[in-house]
């Protein structure tokens, strides 16, 4: 049966172009876009000049953020689609930073400790868009968009990323998910490959 969704979510390693199908999904379906702050985030500057010393900072900012978006999302009447997950911070970004000495255990069990309390008390996304994509790919996406602090960001570290994106979607089970490699669907420029998105989201729908 058809069925409407009301939460969606595009997950994606930095680079994947989150933000640019939340923009054309939100464009053509009418949904309301819900974007990471990036610009306005108070921590990132550091964060890329000394990940050591504020990854915890910049894990928790991100934590509030993303479970204030789902409380609005749930607690209102529009769809709306939402630019990267509180999933990817818990079990991607902050394991990653803990696993390469960038943040101490205290500081990631204390971390996780407050994600499981708020993972009990949120509902999975409708719809996971999962943007896969190579390292190449991803470094050729982020030097276009030419954001300064994402000039310091070793490949190792985007390697590791991906690497952790891939497990953690090979076994994600909350619920609907597609997945879209952007090595080969280029959405941004073609029409063509955007409708083809489009068409694999139509197929979620009548699903039961």
């Amino acid at each position: 049966m058809d069925k409407n969704f009301k939460h969606i979510a595009i997950a994606g390693n930095i680079g994947a172009g989150k933000t640019t199908l939340a923009e054309l999904l939100a464009k053509h379906y009418g949904w309301v876009p819900h974007y990471e702050q990036v610009e306005n985030n108070p921590y990132i500057d550091d964060f890329y000049s000394d990940m050591e010393r504020w990854s915890f900072h910049m894990q928790i900012y991100y934590l509030n953020s993303r479970f204030q978006q789902i409380i609005n999302i749930r607690s209102g009447n529009d769809s709306v689609v939402q630019d990267r997950t509180i999933y990817e911070d818990a079990h991607i970004f902050a394991p990653n930073l803990f696993d390469m000495g960038l943040m101490n255990r205290r500081d990631y069990e204390n971390y996780l400790s407050l994600y499981e309390t708020i993972n009990r008390l949120i509902s999975p996304p409708d719809l996971l868009i999962y943007l896969k994509g190579s390292v190449p790919a991803l470094v050729t996406q982020i030097q276009k968009r030419g954001r300064s602090f994402e000039d310091s960001l070793r490949l190792d570290y985007l390697k590791k990323l991906n690497q952790r994106y891939d497990e953690w979607a090979e076994h994600y089970n909350e619920g609907h998910m597609i997945v879209v490699n952007i090595d080969d669907m280029d959405f941004a420029e073609n029409h063509d490959n955007f409708m083809k998105i489009v068409a694999m989201i139509e197929n979620e729908r009548t699903k039961n």
